[in-house]
């Protein structure tokens, strides 16, 4: 849980909503097919809950936030071209959104998927 202070009182921002606004920024880039687990524990449990929320992990630190992306991009893209505007993007919307500075974001490419078999 992130903390912010104002004069009023303080601000509590939970890691679901900081994933909940990554996510939709990722799937909205160019090239980003879908979100992946990130190990079998959260596959296993993708399957049994039906939960979104998997394939964005979120750790605070005291320079500000550390997210980490599993991503399933569309064959035939250059990877990294696709993940540093992947990378860009949560940046940007996530510290506009949130108010928080975003320190790292990692990309992890899990898989590549042909997305229109034409």
């Amino acid at each position: 849980m992130t903390s912010q202070e104002n004069k009023i009182g303080q601000i509590y921002i939970l890691p679901r909503a900081i994933r909940t606004v990554a996510r939709a920024v990722a799937l909205q880039s160019y090239g980003v097919i879908n979100l992946a687990p990130r190990n079998f524990l959260e596959a296993v449990n993708r399957l049994v809950c039906k939960d979104s929320d998997y394939g964005i992990k979120v750790a605070t630190s005291a320079e500000g936030l550390v997210l980490e992306l599993s991503l399933i991009i569309e064959y035939g893209l250059r990877i990294k071209s696709v993940s540093d505007s992947v990378a860009e993007s949560v940046k940007f919307n996530v510290e506009k959104t949130m108010g928080i500075p975003v320190q790292r974001v990692d990309v992890h490419v899990r898989g590549l998927r042909i997305s229109n078999a034409d």
